[in-house]
C-alpha cells in the first residue's frame, strides 16, 4: 500500500505541474462569507483560520456537514455524521459505551484526549480526562447548524489538544430556522424523543431557543465473558454477569438560548445525561445497576467587528463552562460475590468517583488588511481551569502494594484515600497567522502559537499551508503542522496505588506533513485527495514501576508513526439522483515494538446514495465497511473481525398536513458489528453494537 501511496503522490505532482496556472477566483468578500456562515454553505469553512473561506482554498484537510446532510442520511446523532467523514472513525469504549473519534490511526484508550471539541469555536474540554466528556454520548442534531471537521493538527490557532483533529459544532441561530419547529420520534431499544425550536425577534434581540427530551433504554447485545470471568475462573467463584448484555440506557436534556445584537451574541448551553449506564463496565466487568450523572452548562459571550476603522477587525470572547459527573448511588466495580487475592466483597467491589469543574476561558484577536496581499491575524487569550471539588466513596482501601483490602460498608473516602484532589490550571497564550496571496493563485499560511502553561511550561506550534489554485477546475495544497496534547488531570495527579498520576508529565507532540487535492471536474462532480505522515512522540503510556514499588505510573514514553490516504467524491448523477462517497486507509506504527499500533481501521468505506423519487419523497441507501484492524502489541487475540452495516431511509415532505416523516432502518441485514475491546482478559469477544433498528420521526414547522 505504501508504494500506491507514491504513486498517487507521483501523478498528483505530475498532474499539478501539467495544470494551468490560472487564478480560480477571487476570495469571498466579507459580505458573502458572513451569508455563508449563516445560511450554512457547504463550500465554506470557519476553522482552518478563525474566519470564514472558501472549503477547497481553506489552507487545511478540512470537511463540512451541514443539516441538509443530516437530514439526508437521517442521522440520529453527532456520531452518526462524523462516521461519514473521511479518515474519521466513530468507535466505542467499554465505559458507557462512550464515542471514541479515530481519526488517521491515533486511537486506543478509555478517553479521547486527542480529538479537540468544539462548540461555536469554545473548547469543551473537561480537565480530569482531557476529552469531551460523558455529556456529550448521544449529542442531538435538531439544533446544530453544521459541523466542520479539520483532520491533522490545529494547535498553532487552537491550542492543547488539537492533535488528530478538530470537530467544530455550529449552533443554529435564528437566521438559520426562523419560526417555530417541532418534532418527535421512537423507534427500537425503547428510544424516544420530543424537541421544539424557535427563532424570530425578541425585542431588539434576534433570539433562538431549543429544547429536546429524550431516553433510550439502549441496545442489549451479549457479552460472553467479562473481566470478573477472568477472577472467577482463578478463585473458583461464579460471580460475573456474563455472557450478559452490555448496558447503554439514558435519559438526555439539551437546551440552548441564542440572542443576537448588531454585533454581540450570548449563547447558552445545557446538557444532562442521567441514569447513564456503565456499557460493559467502568471496570470490564458487567453491571446493570449502577448509573452516572454528567450535566454540561455553558455560557459565551461574544463582540466582533470586521470593519473597525479602515483595515481593523476585532473580536473578544468570554466563556464559562461547568461540568459535573456524579453516581448518585456509588459505582459497582465488581459484582456480588467477588473474592480476590486480598479478600471477598460479598456485596461487590463499590466505588464512587465524583468530580466537579469549571472553567473561564477569555480570548481576543485583531484582524490586519493594511497590507497588500497579507491578511494578519494575531490572538491573546487565558483560560483559568479548575477541578475544584471531588468526592470519593468506596468499601476498599488500597495498601502500598496496590491490592484492594476489603473494609465492609461504603464510607467516605475523600479525605482518606481519594482517587484525585482538586487541582487547578492556568494557561496563558498569545498566537500570529498571515495569509499572504503572493501570486493570483498562490497562498502561503503561517502561523505560529505559543502556550504557556501554570503546572507544565511552555509550548510553541507553528504550521505553513501553500495553497495553489492550479486552475479553476484544481486546488492544491501542501500543508505542515505540530501539535500537542496536554497532559489530563488524571495523568499528572491521579491516586492510585495501581495506576499513578506523574506531576513532571510533558505534552505529547506530533508532527504531520499533508499533501491534498480538490478537482472540480465538471459541474456535477467533485473529487478531493488527501496524503499523510506524521510522528507523535512523548505519549503518555502506563509503565511498570521498578521494585519494589508497585504498580505502573504515567510517563512520556511513547512513539507512533503513520501514513495514509483520503479519496472521496460527490457526484451528481443527474437532478434527482446524488452519489457520494470516501475510502481512508492508514497503517500506523509503534515505534518501541515496530508493530501496528492497533485498534484503528486500516480500510474504512463509507457509500451513499440519496435519491428524490417524487418532489415531496425520497429515498437513500448508505453501506459503512471497516475492516483490518489489528491488536496492539502484547494482544495475541486474532485481529478484530471487518464489518459491513446498511442503512436505508425513507423521507416524505408533508406527508400529512405539514408534517414532515423520516423513516429509518439501521445496519438492516443486522450484522454482526463489534468495536475493540483493550485488553484480552477483560471483555474477550470485543464490544458488539446494535444490530438491526428502525426510528420513525416526525417533524412540524409554521
Amino acid at each position: 500500500m505504501t508504494k500506491i501511496i507514491e504513486a498517487i503522490g507521483i501523478f498528483s505532482l505530475s498532474a499539478l505541474a501539467a495544470a494551468s496556472t490560472a487564478s480560480a477566483g477571487a476570495p469571498l468578500s466579507a459580505e458573502e462569507a458572513e451569508l455563508a456562515m449563516i445560511y450554512g454553505d457547504k463550500d465554506t469553512v470557519s476553522i482552518a483560520t478563525g474566519s470564514a473561506q472558501p472549503l477547497r482554498r481553506a489552507p487545511a484537510v478540512a470537511s463540512v456537514i451541514t443539516a441538509e446532510e443530516f437530514a439526508a442520511m437521517a442521522a440520529r446523532n453527532l456520531d452518526d455524521v462524523l462516521e461519514s467523514v473521511p479518515g474519521l472513525h466513530v468507535s466505542r469504549a467499554s465505559v458507557r459505551y462512550a464515542p471514541m473519534y479515530a481519526i488517521r490511526g491515533v486511537a486506543g484508550g478509555q478517553s479521547n484526549p486527542q480529538v479537540l471539541m468544539l462548540q461555536d469555536g469554545i473548547p469543551m474540554t473537561t480537565m480530569f480526562n482531557g476529552d469531551k466528556g460523558a455529556a456529550w454520548i448521544d449529542v442531538p442534531l435538531e439544533n446544530i447548524a453544521r459541523v466542520e471537521v479539520i483532520r491533522g493538527p490545529g494547535s498553532a490557532l487552537y491550542g492543547a489538544d488539537a492533535y488528530a483533529g478538530v470537530i467544530n459544532v455550529i449552533t443554529k441561530t435564528a437566521a438559520d430556522t426562523p419560526g417555530t419547529e417541532m418534532g418527535g420520534g421512537a423507534g427500537s431499544f425503547d428510544t424516544w424523543k420530543a424537541w421544539a425550536r424557535h427563532g424570530g425577534k425578541l425585542g431588539p434581540f434576534d433570539a433562538a431557543a431549543y429544547l429536546r427530551l429524550g431516553s433510550t433504554e439502549g441496545s442489549k447485545e451479549i457479552v460472553e465473558s467479562d473481566a470478573q470471568t477472568r477472577n472467577d475462573t482463578r478463585f473458583g467463584t461464579s460471580a460475573s454477569l456474563a455472557p450478559g448484555a452490555v448496558n447503554t440506557g439514558h435519559d438526555m436534556i439539551d437546551a440552548s438560548l441564542d440572542l443576537g445584537y448588531e454585533n454581540w451574541r450570548v449563547r447558552a448551553g445545557y446538557k444532562l445525561r442521567d441514569n447513564l449506564e456503565t456499557g460493559a463496565g467502568v471496570n470490564s466487568a458487567l453491571d446493570p445497576t449502577s448509573t452516572g450523572r454528567a450535566e454540561d452548562i455553558n455560557l459565551t459571550a461574544s463582540w466582533r467587528d470586521e470593519h473597525v476603522g479602515r483595515n481593523w477587525g476585532l473580536g473578544v470572547s468570554a466563556s464559562y463552562l461547568h461540568y459535573n459527573f456524579t453516581y448518585p448511588d456509588y459505582l459497582m466495580l465488581l459484582p456480588p460475590g467477588t473474592v480476590l487475592a486480598s479478600g471477598a466483597f460479598p456485596d461487590g467491589m463499590i466505588g464512587g468517583p465524583n468530580q466537579w469543574e469549571r472553567q473561564f476561558r477569555f480570548s481576543g484577536h485583531a484582524t490586519y488588511a493594511g497590507f497588500d496581499d497579507h491578511g494578519i491575524r494575531l490572538g491573546i487569550g487565558h483560560d483559568d481551569l479548575d477541578l475544584y471539588k471531588t468526592r470519593t466513596y468506596k468499601n476498599y482501601l488500597q495498601n502500598a502494594s496496590g491490592a484492594s483490602i476489603p473494609t465492609g460498608p461504603v464510607i467516605d473516602y475523600s479525605s482518606i484515600q481519594p482517587f484525585i484532589r482538586p487541582q487547578q490550571r492556568r494557561v496563558d497564550y498569545v498566537y500570529a497567522q498571515d495569509e499572504w496571496q503572493f501570486a493570483p493563485d498562490w497562498t502561503l499560511t503561517a502561523g505560529l502559537r505559543h502556550d504557556r502553561y501554570s503546572d507544565f511550561g511552555g509550548t510553541t506550534n507553528p504550521r505553513l499551508a501553500l495553497v495553489w489554485d492550479a486552475s479553476y477546475a484544481l486546488t492544491a495544497k501542501l500543508l505542515y503542522g505540530e501539535a500537542f496534547r496536554a497532559p489530563s488531570f488524571n495523568e499528572q495527579y491521579g491516586i492510585n496505588a495501581v495506576l499513578n498520576g506523574n506531576p513532571n508529565l510533558k505534552p505529547e507532540t506530533v508532527k504531520t506533513l499533508e499533501a491534498a487535492i480538490s478537482w472540480q471536474g465538471r459541474k456535477d462532480l467533485q473529487v478531493n485527495l488527501s496524503l499523510f505522515k506524521y510522528a507523535m512522540r512523548d505519549i503518555v503510556r502506563l509503565v511498570p514501576n521498578l521494585a519494589p514499588t508497585p504498580g505502573s505510573t504515567f510517563q512520556n514514553t511513547g512513539r507512533q508513526h503513520g501514513s495514509g490516504l483520503e479519496l472521496e467524491a460527490l457526484w451528481d448523477a443527474s437532478p434527482n439522483l446524488r452519489l457520494s462517497g470516501n475510502y481512508a486507509w492508514q497503517r500506523s506504527i509503534d515505534d518501541a515494538t515496530d508493530r501496528d499500533a492497533g485498534y484503528a481501521p486500516h480500510h474504512h468505506l463509507y457509500a451513499r446514495a440519496d435519491w428524490g423519487l417524487t418532489p415531496r419523497w425520497n429515498l437513500g441507501g448508505q453501506v459503512n465497511w471497516v475492516a483490518d484492524r489489528r491488536r496492539a502489541a502484547g494482544d495475541t487475540r486474532p485481529p478484530i473481525d471487518d464489518y459491513a452495516t446498511f442503512d436505508l431511509t425513507v423521507r416524505g415532505a408533508r406527508v400529512v398536513g405539514d408534517w414532515d416523516a423520516t423513516v429509518t432502518a439501521r445496519n438492516l441485514f443486522d450484522a454482526d458489528a463489534r468495536e475493540p475491546s483493550l485488553a484480552p482478559g477483560l471483555i474477550a469477544n470485543d464490544l458488539p453494537l446494535p444490530g438491526r433498528s428502525l426510528y420513525l420521526e416526525l417533524r412540524y414547522r409554521y
